[in-house]
């Protein structure tokens, strides 16, 4: 089974535009408070870590290299039917609607796709499901030892399913969006399982 890139951009770009302007609304209420700022609900978590994975070029990525930034973090596979789809694609369309009203701060932020299918889920294979939500979503492979190393240090369960009579079969894993902030300290979880907009706003509480 192929991963078929041409009809991801089509699910991608199917985006409800309508979320700009509600997002809108939503990060002008934002800053026009002056209450100060509730500390993000994963302070002080045990959640994050090193690791050393591997792009779509093969190239080598650590955890250190997102040094000052910060990171929305998801652990999936390029072959799942539906949830990681989704979830990327709401992640993606929220970013992008919180960049239309803070570029800045949004040219801060760096979204990883780590698989937990690396059987099947080589660099070349992540490289392009992850380009088919956005070109700034980097898409992260490995060994199975690494990919099970980076998964328990990020609190991520994940599971091989049965194979089917062809070969094939489904991953259960961990349905979580995290947001990190620039030295790595992990902040709140990003509501993908809503929708675009509810990203944004969770974006726009905990980037500054």
């Amino acid at each position: 089974m192929n991963i078929q890139a041409n009809t991801l951009r089509s699910f991608v770009k199917h985006a409800c535009f309508g979320l700009f302007a509600s997002a809108a609304l939503t990060l002008s209420a934002c800053s026009a408070g002056s209450a100060p700022a509730p500390e993000p609900p994963l302070a002080g978590a045990d959640i994050g870590g090193d690791f050393e994975l591997t792009d779509k070029n093969g190239e080598t990525v650590r955890w250190s290299d997102f040094e000052g930034q910060y990171r929305i973090v998801y652990f999936g596979f390029a072959y799942c039917p539906d949830v990681c789809p989704t979830d990327m694609q709401r992640t993606a369309q929220g970013l992008a609607a919180f960049a239309e009203f803070e570029p800045e701060l949004a040219s801060r932020v760096q979204p990883i796709f780590i698989t937990i299918d690396p059987e099947r889920d080589t660099p070349k294979v992540v490289g392009e499901f992850a380009s088919a939500f956005s070109d700034d979503l980097m898409g992260l492979t490995g060994t199975p030892e690494q990919i099970a190393d980076a998964a328990s240090k990020f609190r991520v369960f994940y599971a091989k399913g049965e194979e089917s009579e062809g070969g094939g079969y489904l991953m259960d894993h961990s349905r979580i969006v995290y947001l990190f902030g620039p030295s790595g300290e992990p902040l709140a979880t990003l509501p993908a399982d809503k929708n675009a907009d509810a990203v944004a706003q969770e974006l726009a509480k905990w980037v500054s």
